[in-house]
């Protein structure tokens, strides 16, 4: 299993930390591990010319220098694992501005079909609270990539990871790495997903959202009997 961690800051703190708890919980041996630090890996913002959707993504000014790279360890990758601390109840801006980039790869454009076949998990801590909002952030993107299946965890750890609560959090992390299917063979998108997706081939079959994307469908044969999971 190939495993791609991404992290919504330079700093290797309590998210950090729990991350790669889980990693080493879950990684096999012959696993592969990566890792991604935002800003330091994609430090641009969306600039919101939408060329990537009404053109091409090979056309985003960040796409050599940043995003080719990126988006092909994205691709190899069977589980996706994204760590965030909560800042003002959101991820960090890093990440969000990493998500931005991948506005064309939501359904209703051009899904990546090797999203329907993999797993994520999204950790994210705060002092206090706003973990339900940051992971939702996460979530948001990754149901409308279309990936398979999405576990989060997020926790409150005040000053940092200490005694009175690391029992707690490697509960947490071995419960789930438990959920994680190895056999990548058997992943399969969620009814959730699947759902998604068949709202969007009606909207492609109906009308298309541009002729980019509708010739993207077309050609994948998805709003004929093909589907991306199968």
């Amino acid at each position: 299993m190939k495993i791609l961690m991404i992290n919504g800051t330079n700093r290797k703190g309590s998210t950090y930390t729990i991350g790669k708890m889980f990693i080493e919980k879950t990684a096999s041996e012959g696993d592969t591990v990566k890792e991604l630090f935002l800003p330091k890996d994609m430090p641009e913002f969306c600039r919101g010319c939408a060329v990537c959707i009404r053109q091409d993504e090979k056309k985003c000014p960040d796409y050599l220098i940043y995003m080719r790279r990126l988006t092909e360890m994205i691709d190899e990758a069977d589980l996706l694992v994204f760590t965030t601390p909560v800042l003002v109840y959101h991820v960090s801006g890093q990440m969000k501005a990493f998500l931005d980039h991948y506005g064309y790869r939501w359904m209703v454009h051009r899904p990546e079909a090797s999203m329907f076949r993999k797993q994520a998990v999204c950790i994210t801590t705060a002092a206090g609270g706003g973990m339900r909002k940051a992971l939702r952030d996460l979530t948001d993107s990754l149901r409308y990539w279309g990936v398979a299946r999405i576990f989060t965890y997020g926790i409150a750890v005040g000053a940092g990871i200490d005694d009175s609560n690391r029992e707690k959090i490697e509960t947490a992390v071995n419960n789930l790495a438990l959920k994680i299917e190895h056999d990548t063979s058997k992943v399969m998108p969620s009814l959730r997903v699947k759902v998604l997706f068949h709202i969007m081939r009606i909207l492609q079959k109906k009308t298309g959202t541009t002729e980019v994307d509708k010739r993207y469908w077309e050609e994948k044969g998805w709003l004929g009997r093909k589907r991306p999971w199968r």
